[in-house]
């Protein structure tokens, strides 16, 4: 049996309790996505609810390089915790999509270096990276935009994401939504741009749901809060 944390919890136990959660169907879907787990998400949390939070078990699950316990580390550690170095390795080996974004949403975004790594990762040549410092902007525009150059991103994006890897498009894309979505002197541009490059306007969207084209989507959010506004 691996050894134990301080809280009593070893990681065997863990990665034991995960195999046992996974489904081949599941994990069938999982990798048509290019996830490489086969756990229902809602057991997963579930699981990671139970054992709270345990930064140290965390760590060692992260480095135990399996699919589940990486997505299980990002909901029982301390983002706080982490030093900057630390968050840019470990970015840097989430290479698969649930991962990657679990890990930017739910750990780094909480860390007190998200806006120095934002910085570094955004024009990083590794797109996967680079996706990173884009989803880290994204909520800055929504958050905190007085620092951005706006219009400079929204020259960026009318000149990189036709082109850009899928998901370094998609992290882009989100951008130029939000930009379209919360500000008013930017919408007619976002939309323009997004009408011009065509980026995700035959993406498939379920009923109810709407469409990731940054047009639809721009429109629609601005209807919902002019909506909600007026009720």
């Amino acid at each position: 049996m691996s050894e134990k944390t301080p809280t009593g919890t070893s990681v065997d136990e863990v990665l034991a309790e995960l195999a046992a959660l996974d489904d081949p169907k599941t994990r069938a879907v999982n990798e048509r996505h290019g996830d490489d787990h086969g756990v229902n998400l809602g057991r997963l949390r579930a699981l990671a609810k139970r054992l709270r939070t345990q930064q140290d078990l965390a760590c060692r699950l992260w480095e135990s390089g399996d699919g589940a316990a990486r997505l299980l580390a990002t909901l029982i550690c301390r983002p706080k915790a982490f030093e900057r170095d630390e968050l840019d390795a470990m970015v840097r080996e989430a290479r698969t999509p649930k991962v990657h974004d679990w890990l930017v949403n739910y750990v780094v975004k909480k860390s007190p270096h998200a806006q120095e790594l934002r910085r570094a990762w955004f024009a990083d040549p590794d797109p996967v990276v680079a996706s990173a410092g884009w989803a880290l902007t994204t909520e800055r525009v929504a958050k905190k935009p007085e620092d951005l150059d706006l219009a400079g991103l929204l020259d960026v994006i009318e000149a990189q994401m036709k082109d850009a890897p899928d998901r370094l498009q998609w992290a882009m894309n989100h951008c130029l939504a939000q930009i379209g979505i919360e500000r008013v002197e930017y919408r007619t541009r976002a939309i323009a741009i997004g009408e011009r490059l065509h980026v995700l306007q035959d993406h498939p969207t379920s009923p109810g749901c709407t469409s990731p084209f940054a047009p639809v989507w721009i429109t629609e959010m601005v209807r919902r809060r002019s909506d909600n506004t007026v009720g």
